[in-house]
């Protein structure tokens, strides 16, 4: 081959049809995410999205992921992308990929990283400064994409440019950069958009050259009328569950539903992608959230009652789509794999440490600044920075945080005032006579939204506290990084850090609860699993089998709160009470 040959690409359309190798082909897909499941269980749930029915798997590339400094970029490990798309091509999939700047999937700041949206407010544009960020990125890892394309013998049949444009912005200069840096950096595979079942959304969300998909719950009719002459129908997200915000309920959608639209679709000759396949887990803080009036966080499992469960464990849904699904393949499904193993149920008391002060106050502070600094002036990604200065007030005199993201805990000399949140009560009255005191907020950011307007938001404190009408001033930050804290000793505040510690003979996958505990952080092994909240509805964090270890295993807590008495651990997931939830 010359260098001016351009390979053939496996998947096209025509005729209202998608065609692989020039033969019709309906794509049989799920979404499954390499970023939301440990490396050494991938295969295995490839394994079950085959046994589903599916012949291609559909993922997303969070940026944030990838490149958390910038300028440093990591591509190994958990975050080997490459090596998810060649299991998934050995398991017999084709691959979906979405590797646009932006993602929403309910993940941090909808995959763009949080020192980008520090610098710039106009995401998702043809701003210089936004494009210049975008193409390095491409630099990086769009070669890597290159080369594991159908054309070039590998599994990537499709390329989303950008994630339901439409509905957020109309800057086709955008989607046409992308799509040409696409194409330069050698993606010569079918390459798509994603947007809702409305016109304009379609219209702003399109772009020449690149072929119309849908994302939906029920929305069918709207899609075949909307559909671009000549394009396949392909729906790049059939709703077949949903996710959950905190404080809201576990939203289902029952298997005879989502059959239903998948059967209407599969009738009108459509293909299907089905968000999601297997959801799987937001481990660390990598939850998002959203924001309608008010600040929505999304929960730390994602298991979206989809039809492979956070676990692998298969269900109701798995066995209609594999009955669906199985008249489009010329021989026998794959066998469903065996259920995964459990640990038995147990319990182990928390053994208190330090403090929430003891734990800020172990972290050295930066330089101190006139004014508070957001999380992005003082380089946190996410999770828990301290604001500190010394203050004097009156009697009666209120505290007052105008803006703050998210919630913030109070304490003056030490001693505990409450706690002001975003959308709730953002003043508390400082107690005692006039004087000096030392003013401590741990503030936390409870997820970086991920879709709308929102997206790309700082997080922290930005205007500002006052002390009655006048501004404080003269404060430092201390950062709490993701790492589990390292202090020993032993203490009795009931808020603050804890350990428990399990003996465990043979390593399986567990549900972990923490009766009593209000609002903490939880790491197992050193690993930040994620967040339990008692608002729920997770009552359950899913601790997989690869993060256990043969004897004894030490779970940390950093609850802001209130501290429980004890770990437990559960043979079953609890995500709380439910609610039907179907989309459009």
């Amino acid at each position: 081959m010359t260098v001016t040959d351009t390979p053939s690409p496996a998947l096209t359309y025509g005729d209202g049809g998608l065609l692989r190798h020039g033969r019709p082909f309906r794509m049989l897909s799920g979404a499954v995410h390499y970023f939301r499941i440990h490396p050494d269980q991938w295969e295995d749930r490839l394994r079950r999205l085959a046994a589903m029915g599916a012949n291609t798997v559909d993922t997303y590339i969070p940026w944030n992921f990838h490149e958390r400094v910038e300028g440093t970029v990591d591509f190994t490990g958990w975050r080997d992308a490459e090596r998810f798309i060649r299991l998934a091509g050995e398991v017999g999939l084709d691959v979906f990929v979405r590797p646009s700047p932006y993602i929403c999937a309910e993940w941090s700041n909808g995959g763009i990283p949080f020192w980008l949206s520090g610098r710039t407010r106009a995401l998702r544009t043809s701003d210089p400064v936004f494009l210049a960020a975008v193409d390095a990125w491409y630099d990086e890892l769009i070669p890597r994409l290159a080369a594991l394309q159908a054309a070039h013998g590998g599994p990537i049949t499709a390329i989303q440019i950008e994630n339901e444009y439409g509905s957020f912005g109309s800057d086709h200069d955008y989607l046409a950069h992308l799509r040409d840096g696409l194409r330069a950096r050698g993606m010569v595979e079918l390459l798509t958009t994603a947007d809702g079942t409305t016109a304009d959304m379609v219209r702003n969300g399109s772009v020449d050259g690149a072929m119309g998909t849908f994302t939906f719950g029920t929305g069918v009719a709207d899609a075949v009328a909307l559909r671009r002459p000549g394009q396949a129908l392909l729906c790049a997200e059939l709703w077949g569950g949903w996710f959950d915000h905190w404080g809201e309920q576990h939203h289902v959608r029952s298997a005879q539903s989502m059959i239903g639209t998948v059967e209407e679709l599969l009738a009108e000759g459509g293909s299907v992608s089905l968000y999601m396949a297997h959801g799987g887990t937001n481990f660390g803080l990598w939850a998002g959230a959203n924001h309608d009036g008010v600040l929505q966080p999304t929960v730390t499992s994602y298991d979206s009652d989809a039809p492979i469960g956070e676990d692998g464990s298969v269900n109701a849904k798995f066995h209609a789509l594999r009955a669906a699904f199985a008249p489009f393949h010329p021989g026998d499904l794959p066998p469903v794999p065996e259920a995964p193993r459990r640990q038995s149920a147990a319990s182990a008391p928390l053994s208190r440490i330090a403090s929430l002060l003891d734990v800020v106050r172990a972290v050295p502070a930066g330089e101190p600044a006139p004014m508070p600094l957001s999380f992005e002036e003082v380089g946190a990604e996410d999770g828990l920075v301290a604001y500190e200065a010394r203050i004097s007030y009156e009697p009666g005199t209120a505290l007052t945080v105008d803006v703050l993201h998210d919630r913030a805990v109070v304490f003056l000399d030490g001693v505990r005032l409450g706690v002001l949140e975003r959308d709730g009560e953002r003043s508390l009255p400082l107690p005692g006579a006039s004087g000096s005191a030392v003013l401590t907020l741990v503030v936390e950011s409870l997820g970086r939204v991920n879709y709308g307007p929102h997206t790309g938001e700082h997080k922290g404190i930005l205007s500002g506290v006052r002390i009655g009408r006048r501004f404080a001033h003269g404060w430092t930050h201390r950062v709490l990084g993701l790492d589990a804290p390292s202090l020993a000793g032993s203490g009795d505040a009931t808020d603050g850090l804890a350990e428990a510690a399990f003996e465990v003979a043979d390593p399986a996958d567990a549900w972990l609860a923490f009766p009593g505990g209000v609002k903490g952080l939880v790491w197992l092994n050193g690993f930040l699993l994620g967040r339990y909240w008692e608002i729920g509805p997770q009552r359950t964090l899913y601790a997989p089998a690869p993060l256990w270890r043969e004897g004894r295993n030490v779970i940390r807590v950093l609850d802001t709160d209130r501290l429980g008495s004890a770990v437990e651990i559960r043979e079953e997931p609890d995500f709380g009470p439910v609610e039907e939830f179907i989309g459009e």
